[in-house]
């Protein structure tokens, strides 16, 4: 009896002692709904605009709506590939004190505009997915997976981490990072948009 009841012991002792690090259902969803709001805003700015719309300039050195679009797409690819890295490194819970702000301190933080950010080379407009309609497709196509990704993963996004010019995030925060960039340059093209000079259609 005792050599029967030693395994039994030994198994629920180690089922006690595996920690949840997935998402919990809250985070789950917030992120889900954050991903589908900012997705909806990029397509439905984007609806209806002409060719001269979309192409406009406030100034010589500005960038037009639709390069805005392609700055998105590219970005929507490079910010993922930077959670994928992430998740590449070890879970490490003892860091979790570097992470000094808040889900939504830092959506709030990415979407104000009034926080000027220089855009490195790689992020810049090229014309490097073909058309406008392809460049939205890769945009569209892109953030769905990153979507269904939220969706299922069991990753432990909370305990892995990546330094960011204004400190250190988590990988849950990454994805929030993703979406609320998307809000920023979508208001970014609603500036454009109010520009005195922007064509009627």
């Amino acid at each position: 009896m005792k050599k029967i009841m030693l395994p039994m012991v030994v198994l629920v002792m180690t089922a006690f002692s595996q920690v949840d690090t997935s998402l919990t259902n809250a985070e789950r969803t917030f992120a889900i709904n954050e991903l589908n709001k900012t997705y909806d805003r990029f397509t439905n700015t984007l609806d209806g605009l002409s060719k001269e719309q979309l192409n406009y300039k406030v100034a010589e050195d500005s960038w037009s709506i639709a390069e805005c679009a392609e700055h998105l797409a590219i970005s929507e690819n490079s910010i993922f590939g930077v959670l994928a890295q992430t998740l590449n490194t070890e879970a490490d819970p003892s860091r979790r004190d570097e992470v000094k702000m808040a889900d939504e301190q830092l959506i709030a933080m990415i979407e104000d505009r009034s926080n000027k950010v220089k855009t490195s080379k790689a992020f810049e407009p090229s014309g490097k997915y073909g058309s406008f309609e392809e460049t939205v497709e890769e945009f569209k196509s892109k953030r769905k997976e990153h979507i269904e990704y939220i969706k299922s993963t069991q990753d432990d996004l909370r305990n892995r981490y990546q330094q960011f010019p204004f400190g250190t995030i988590d990988a849950y925060q990454i994805v929030l990072f993703m979406s609320g960039h998307t809000e920023r340059h979508v208001r970014q093209m609603e500036e454009i948009m109010e520009d005195p000079g922007f064509p009627k259609s």
